[in-house]
């Protein structure tokens, strides 16, 4: 029990340094693609939360023609069905273990649903694992990312959407031109913040098959009955990705934080 680590051990995974190898890349284009569609649907999430979509508007208003102060049809009124979806998506997908995700997209959905193809890209990603870890991780991404970009956007000075809409802007226009660049601005760094977590989460999708960085540490054990030494070349691994990553974004934090107070 003494001395479970040994030097001589890593000489033994040294021919399974390939797998890790491959794992670095398949853990990075994850993180990449889940991000990427995570800040998508985040954007898409926030704009429903957002939303002013009242399509029973018209029952706050009686039939003298005025506003109603109280009663069921005046709350009917204020459904937005927009928001709810959203609401529920992202109170859903925040609630729920990330594992019992990927599982339910895997098995549940391109398990019955829909049949992939099973062909390997760059010789060693295959498509019919890869692709559904990264839908699963980029649906709980985006429902994080939409809290994130909705806090953004409401974080900006409503003024400036009227003195938008005093020069004839429309709702929209406003948004794209003046709220959300600033939003996404202030943002950068939660959003950079939340690369770093999907690379540590994505460790989970090596359960349905993806051979990222935890696969490799999975098949060295299987054939060195080691489990130790693979485990901190893992280790080494994820920190020589996240560490790094955390301080670039520190350095465009101070940057930013800078930039605002001129």
């Amino acid at each position: 029990m003494g001395s479970f680590i040994k030097l001589s051990n890593f000489v033994r995974i040294a021919p399974y340094l390939e797998l890790f190898k491959q794992g670095l890349v398949v853990t990075l284009l994850l993180s990449f693609f889940t991000v990427v569609i995570g800040f998508v649907l985040g954007i898409i999430l926030a704009m429903m939360r957002l939303s002013d979509f009242r399509p029973l508007r018209f029952l706050a208003v009686n039939k003298e023609g005025r506003l109603r102060e109280q009663g069921f049809l005046l709350a009917i009124s204020k459904f937005n069905p927009l928001s709810l979806i959203a609401t529920v998506y992202v109170e859903v997908l925040r609630s729920t273990p990330v594992i019992v995700q990927i599982f339910i997209i895997y098995y549940g959905v391109f398990g019955v649903l829909f049949d992939l193809p099973g062909y390997k890209v760059f010789g060693f990603i295959r498509f019919d694992r890869f692709f559904p870890g990264v839908v699963a991780l980029g649906m709980n991404s985006g429902a994080y990312l939409c809290e994130i970009i909705r806090s953004g956007i409401q974080s900006i000075d409503g003024g400036q959407s009227e003195a938008a809409r005093s020069l004839g802007l429309s709702g929209g226009k406003t948004m794209r031109y003046i709220i959300l660049p600033q939003a996404i601005r202030n943002i950068l760094p939660a959003i950079a913040n939340e690369f770093v977590v999907i690379i540590k989460e994505s460790a989970i999708t090596y359960t349905i098959g993806v051979a990222d960085i935890m696969s490799a540490v999975n098949a060295t054990k299987g054939a060195t009955f080691l489990i130790m030494e693979p485990l901190l070349v893992a280790t080494a691994l994820y920190f020589c990705l996240c560490f790094p990553t955390s301080k670039i974004i520190a350095y465009f934090e101070r940057r930013m934080s800078r930039g605002n107070k001129r």
